[in-house]
């Protein structure tokens, strides 16, 4: 079908991104498919694990749980998401994604509209976690790991990377 076809993407078929925190993998965006309003991807966090606190400067944020459970931090305030729930993320909001619970949660993640350019969609603001180059997540430390609260999304960000990113 031409560039401006249908494009089916298999999760199985995108590496994943474990760069952030846990495995992440971008299946829609403009990287892979050519999208232009923003992108969507799916994380699979094992028990204990966790996405490093970033927010997303021009980007809304829809998270839904398909699996498991998650604690998603919204500017440090905890919101519990069970299987079959959806959260909203709003534009410069602080969030990291936490599984708590005992079993491996499974979200679907979509951001738009992207960014006027990739290294300004995502940033991080957790102490520790290392430069990103390119897309997708960035290693925190040990699983769960938690390097305590950060006011507001704030002149303090650590890194900026691509606008196709984690959640």
């Amino acid at each position: 079908m031409g560039e401006h076809g249908r494009r089916l993407v298999a999760a199985r078929d995108v590496a994943p991104d474990r760069r952030r925190g846990a495995e992440l993998r971008v299946l829609l965006g403009p990287r892979t498919v050519g999208s232009t309003s923003g992108f969507l991807g799916v994380a699979n966090l094992a028990p204990g694990e966790r996405i490093a606190e970033h927010y997303h400067p021009y980007s809304e944020e829809f998270l839904y749980v398909c699996r498991g459970a998650l604690v998603v931090d919204l500017d440090d305030e905890p919101v519990p998401v069970r299987a079959g729930e959806a959260l909203f993320v709003p534009v410069k909001v602080r969030h990291r994604l936490r599984n708590v619970a005992a079993e491996p949660a499974e979200v679907v993640f979509h951001l738009g509209p992207l960014a006027p350019r990739p290294e300004l969609g995502h940033v991080d603001t957790e102490a520790g976690v290392p430069p990103v180059l390119g897309p997708g997540p960035a290693a925190v430390g040990p699983a769960g790991a938690s390097t305590g609260p950060r006011t507001g999304p704030g002149p303090a960000p650590t890194t900026a990377s691509t606008a196709e990113t984690t959640p």
